[in-house]
């Protein structure tokens, strides 16, 4: 079975030959295993724990025009007022040549394709204004809030429908939006309804028209906007931060039915010296989360250099042991 058949099974709530696997590495983690004796015989990280791969086409996100991108700060409505006219569509954000041979080649190869949007409109508008001016302006100025989170969405769109005009079709669509924090969102669920759900709702609408899945990385405890991120569209959730509070099995319970998870494996277990730490936290959690599809392997967050590069071989050798479907 290849890995476009994994995904596209996992996240049609179907049971493949195994789980689908892939994962994230700080820079220093890599650095530190090669003195660990990785990799033993010269291939990428991904290859050699047999990782499930996909491809990705993305987009310059940011201001600019068809000469040009524009180092613009918005740190006010009265800038961004003047600047919105650079946040719109022009043919300079996409190189369409590349789109057409990555997707050409997809089709050639059944690689799994995924448009890659980048950070969304809260995880991308607080980075440039700054998180408190932001956070002060949801309660001050939600309408200018609001605009900025759909002028976000309808550049991804229209950016799309070009991509998909040139005959190319997706798989899926992912997204980075860090919407919470340890203890919880940045900002109640009535502000989210109000402010954010409509953007979301809207693109995801589009992109399920295209008959593509949507996915939302997010770190925090984003917990109690589940049910609206739902109800916005989105189908799958990563990286599910277990010490922000987000706890896999019950999110399969809760949530398992309709959307799929990726991710929720606790990088500490990992690093613990007990062997018997890491097994617990995979026995207990795959099994359960592997049920009628829709679960993604993926650490809880980016897997840090305290995670030796052998207890990383035994993560990868339990997964592969649990999440073998019989």
């Amino acid at each position: 079975m290849t890995s476009a058949e994994r995904y596209r099974l996992v996240l049609s709530h179907k049971e493949p030959d195994r789980i689908p696997m892939r994962d994230d590495f700080w820079g220093s983690t890599i650095d530190a295993w090669k003195s660990e004796g990785y990799p033993p015989d010269g291939k990428g990280v991904w290859e050699y724990f047999g990782f499930d791969g996909w491809a990705g086409i993305g987009a310059h996100l940011w201001f600019r025009d068809n000469e040009k991108e524009y180092d613009v700060a918005i740190r006010s409505k009265a800038n961004w007022e003047e600047f919105k006219h650079l946040y719109k569509y022009c043919d300079a954000r996409v190189d369409f040549d590349g789109a057409i041979r990555t997707y050409e080649s997809c089709q050639k190869n059944d690689i799994f394709l995924v448009y890659g949007g980048g950070a969304l409109g809260f995880d991308l508008w607080q980075n440039r204004i700054g998180i408190k001016h932001f956070l002060e302006s949801m309660i001050d100025d939600p309408e200018w809030i609001k605009e900025l989170f759909m002028a976000n969405v309808d550049l991804n769109i229209a950016i799309i429908e070009e991509i998909t005009a040139r005959g190319v079709q997706f798989d899926a669509a992912m997204f980075y939006d860090d919407l919470g924090y340890k203890t919880g969102p940045f900002f109640s669920p009535r502000m989210y309804r109000e402010q954010l759900f409509p953007a979301h709702k809207k693109l995801c609408d589009f992109l399920h028209s295209k008959k593509m899945k949507v996915i939302l990385h997010s770190y925090g405890g984003i917990r109690p906007l589940m049910p609206m991120l739902i109800e916005a569209g989105f189908d799958c959730f990563e990286p599910l931060e277990v010490k922000a509070g987000m706890d896999l099995v019950e999110l399969k319970k809760s949530f398992g039915e309709v959307v799929t998870f990726m991710g929720g494996i606790d990088a500490r277990a990992m690093a613990h010296p007990d062997p018997k730490v890491i097994e617990n936290e995979i026995k207990t959690k795959i099994p359960v989360a592997m049920k009628n599809g829709g679960y993604i392997f993926h650490s809880d967050h980016s897997v840090p250099h305290n995670v030796s590069f052998k207890q990383y071989e035994y993560t990868i050798e339990l997964v592969k042991k649990y999440g073998t479907y019989k």
